[in-house]
């Protein structure tokens, strides 16, 4: 049974007062028995939450008290258990770190366009469609047909985009991501290199997989997400993939048969890349999990990882 709602929410607008933001929200979202977390920077929030859904939804409600955050847009999704530990609001310089000055996505991002009018778009040969995420968010699921940078940060994507062969000379490109907030940025740094006509996704990977049916989607695989569930499908179904705490990585029954592959501590994809110390303290934490488990508490050393 879902007993949890999970809500994934942003908004660029200018927070010049973003510190003292921080405690009343948190303090918020504790009373709530909302877990996850929450940025702040000077442009705005971001984060994903989850909870009791009265909670969540007093908390959506606290937010948008703030005349500046009134109109902010949020997508949920359900699940079994929460997937969060805890509950952290950080101070940040970005809400999404892209690492470039003065791009300004309030004012410049690209074309929004409607998780409807996707397909449409995507599917013309005069359209280039890019998938800005990372490589291991890619490797799971991907719109057909788009291109994946191989960035392993979004800090990478600026050089890739200024610097590839394959957006040369093209007129028309097409961004999406996994709840719409990379492209903001993304499609605003493109229209600062000097390309007009740039579109993406409205609401992202995931607003599309909750509206469109699945035999009209031109997505293939599962979109990852950054919190316990790891990947979801369509309808924002809980996908197939479980998570290596060595790497993050998201790993399927393949990797798991491996015999790379130790549970709490590594996985095929990064078995020869950690030191020993790093696979001592894994497997350390690991044995702390699985006694919490049959004690039915929580380790709460447990983190996950943020986007």
């Amino acid at each position: 049974m879902n007993n949890y709602l999970v809500t994934a929410l942003y908004k660029f607008v200018a927070l010049k007062d973003f510190e003292a933001l921080q405690p009343p929200l948190l303090e918020k979202c504790q009373s709530e028995g909302v877990m996850g977390t929450l940025l702040l920077a000077r442009e705005g929030i971001n984060g994903t939450i989850a909870g009791p859904e009265n909670g969540v939804r007093n908390v959506l409600a606290y937010i948008r008290e703030d005349t500046r955050m009134s109109d902010l847009v949020h997508k949920e999704a359900w699940a079994e258990k929460l997937p969060f530990l805890r509950m952290k609001v950080r101070l940040k310089k970005e809400i999404v770190t892209m690492g470039v000055e003065d791009i300004d996505p309030v004012h410049f991002a690209g074309t929004y366009v409607e998780p409807e009018d996707w397909n449409e778009l995507i599917s013309d040969p005069n359209v280039i469609v890019v998938d800005t995420r990372n490589d291991y968010e890619v490797e799971i699921g991907t719109f057909k047909g788009s291109i994946d940078p191989k960035t392993t940060s979004f800090r990478e994507f600026p050089e890739w985009a200024k610097n590839s062969d394959l957006l040369k000379g093209k007129k028309k490109i097409a961004m999406f991501c996994t709840g719409g907030i990379r492209c903001e940025k993304s499609t605003a740094y493109m229209r600062q290199l000097g390309v007009e006509d740039v579109f993406h996704l409205k609401g992202g990977i995931l607003k599309y997989l909750e509206t469109m049916p699945k035999d009209e989607s031109l997505w293939e695989g599962e979109c990852f997400v950054f919190d316990e569930r790891v990947s979801v499908g369509h309808g924002l179904e809980q996908g197939s993939y479980d998570m290596c705490h060595g790497c993050r990585h998201a790993i399927d029954d393949d990797d798991k048969r491996s015999e790379h592959y130790v549970s709490g501590v590594s996985c095929p994809k990064c078995h020869n890349k950690l030191s020993q110390s790093q696979k001592d303290r894994f497997g350390e934490r690991q044995k702390q999990i699985e006694l919490a488990k049959a004690r039915s508490k929580v380790y709460t050393g447990q983190a996950v990882q943020e986007k």
